[in-house]
């Protein structure tokens, strides 16, 4: 698998950027230090 960007943080700004690439056909990455579930789990805007 080639990875054309890395994207470093699950907060906001890096999902939100994730999802933009998305949409615009660029595979990204996103490395985060904290665990998925501790992710979902936080409280967020929306």
């Amino acid at each position: 698998m080639l990875t054309q960007v890395g994207i470093v943080g699950a907060g906001p700004a890096g999902l939100m950027l994730s999802h933009l690439l998305h949409r615009a056909g660029i595979e990204s990455v996103i490395l985060e230090n904290r665990s998925r579930d501790y992710i979902e789990s936080r409280i967020r805007a929306g």
